[in-house]
């Protein structure tokens, strides 16, 4: 692959994320208010705190919380597309929110599965959209797993 093939699939493979961040955030209303914010075309101006209030920056994050909130984050993402179409096609609000509760179920226990908690699995994915060293961190990762 050339640097300029690489560099093209690593903007897809970044914009997906960041669209799938926010698809993952709406899904889940139990997740903190920033995590639904709006998108903009710039990543880092995505409203979520401040590295400093979240406690965390990317050094502080071993590989191994890495590897674990890449692994649950894949599994999410594959959750709500096997769930998607059956979210969309829902008739009532009733049948919708069931839905969403259960697709959130799933999801938690995917995370916890994955070894994380819940909180720890919603402070990684703020430092993911804010801070462009660990976001490349956690690109490189989901570059790797998906790729084998």
């Amino acid at each position: 692959m050339s640097q300029l093939q690489h560099f093209k699939h690593l903007k897809s493979l970044n914009q997906r994320f960041l669209g799938l961040l926010l698809s993952i955030a709406l899904l889940l209303p139990m997740s903190p208010a920033w995590a639904v914010a709006s998108i903009s075309p710039e990543p880092a101006t995505l409203a979520v705190p401040a590295v400093s209030e979240l406690g965390l920056t990317a050094n502080d994050i071993s590989s191994e919380k890495v590897s674990q909130f890449v692994q649950a984050y894949l599994q999410v993402v594959e959750l709500i597309d096997q769930r998607e179409n059956e979210l969309q096609s829902a008739e009532t609000e009733s049948e919708t929110l069931q839905l969403q509760q259960e697709i959130q179920t799933e999801a938690f226990s995917l995370i916890t599965q994955a070894g994380l908690t819940q909180p720890e699995y919603w402070q990684l994915l703020g430092l993911a959209n804010s801070d462009m060293e660990f976001r490349e961190r956690i690109l490189a990762q989901l570059e790797e797993a998906t790729s084998s």
